[in-house]
Parts: C-alpha cells; structure tokens; sequence
C-alpha cells in the first residue's frame, strides 16, 4: 500500500513542473470521472476554483473555498455541507465550493501517491462522491425567468420553452426568436353566418346574402 503524504499549495505552485503537472492532471482525471451530468457547469466551476488556488484543505478535514464573485468571502465545507446560497438549489446538494473540496482533496491524494509510486505502476484516481441511487435525485431549481410560446415548424405547430436567469436576456432572446418565425397571418373567412345553421351563401340577386337551410314545415330559413 502506498503512503499518501499531505501535498501543500506550496509544492503545487512551485517552479517544479513535474509535481505541477501531475497535480493538473490528477484535477483533469478526477473531474472527468465524475458521473454527475447534472451538475457539469458546476464541476467545470470547481476546476476553476481548484487549480486558482481557492482552496484551503484544513487539518480537521474540513475546507474554506474562497468565493469567486466576492474576494473578502469564503465558504466552509463541513462533512459535505457547505455554506453557500447554491448548496441547497444544486442538484444533490453539490455545489462548486462543494465539489471543489473534493476534487482538491482527491487531487492532492493521487498526485502525491503518483508521486511516490514506483516507475511503472498504476494509481487509481479516487472518484468525486456520487449521488445515492437510494435517494430519489431533487429536482433541478425552477428557473428565475421562462416563457412559452407556441411557433410553426415545418408545418406543425410546435412549443417551445426559454429559460434564463436574468428577464431582459430572456426578452431579447425571445425577440431573436419571434423574428426567425414570423407570425403567418391566416385568411379570414367573411362568409356571413346564420346564427342556427350556419354559413349562408350570395344572393342570386347581387344584394345580400340568404340562408339556404330548409325548415322543418317545408319553408326556408329567413335569416339575412
């Protein structure tokens, strides 16, 4: 069994390329053996996160993730938990502060087991925890804006729905969609109705129009 020894953001970011490397690839390795398609965009953000250096993995085995939008932020990670507006909308609770923790955490443990490993050898990467498949999956988050509209595609009728998290982009996307299916403007039928029977027909006269529906006691309908 390989010992794996504490691997610092000092020896990462050092001038030796070697243990930079190995350490950028186990963030790569790690990342794309998460089976969580739900939560993709997030991962991407964790990786971000990790190789910035946003990530402080504390001796309690816990983690302060540094947040990206404020610099004087920074959210703890605690048995899985973290602090964040997001944890409780993302999908199986995993956020990017979240899913960062265990990235880096399990970056850190195969870079230095590679590291140490003899030549020749082959390091399992430890896989990013997966969703319990004996919890049902929440449903993803209700987007802030969307809209419906209903356009003709090859001559059907079809509904489409837009999303978005801001309603002036979702209004100008809209617009974008409006224009490339303009509305088909239909014929309108003027055929005078007869409010029992129907449509009526011209008069042979050239004046008006008369009802052509014949009554039950042999006469005509008088609708005009």
């Amino acid at each position: 069994m390989v010992a794996v020894h504490e691997l610092s953001w000092e020896e990462v970011s050092a001038p030796d390329f070697g243990v930079r490397a190995a350490w950028r690839a186990a963030v790569a390795e790690i990342a794309a053996k998460a089976k969580l398609p739900e939560c993709n965009g997030r991962i991407d953000s964790a990786v971000k996160i990790v190789l910035a250096g946003d990530v402080e993995l504390l001796a309690d085995g816990t983690a302060r993730v540094a947040s990206q939008s404020n610099g004087t932020t920074a959210y703890h990670v605690v048995n899985g938990h973290c602090d964040c507006r997001d944890y409780e909308k993302a999908p199986h609770n995993f956020c990017k502060h979240r899913l960062s923790a265990a990235i880096a955490r399990r970056a850190q443990e195969l870079t230095r087991a590679k590291l140490d490993a003899p030549v020749n050898s082959q390091v399992e990467s430890p896989a990013l925890p997966q969703a319990s498949s004996a919890v049902p999956p929440s449903p993803l988050p209700e987007a802030p804006a969307s809209v419906n509209i209903h356009v003709e595609l090859a001559g059907r009728q079809v509904q489409l729905t837009l999303r978005d998290s801001d309603e002036g982009r979702l209004l100008q996307r809209l617009e974008a969609v409006l224009q490339r299916f303009p509305l088909v403007v239909k014929p309108v039928d003027t055929t005078p109705q007869c409010p029992t029977h129907g449509p009526m027909k011209p008069s042979t006269k050239g004046k008006g129009w008369y009802c052509p529906a014949k009554l039950p006691d042999g006469g005509w309908c008088k609708s005009r």
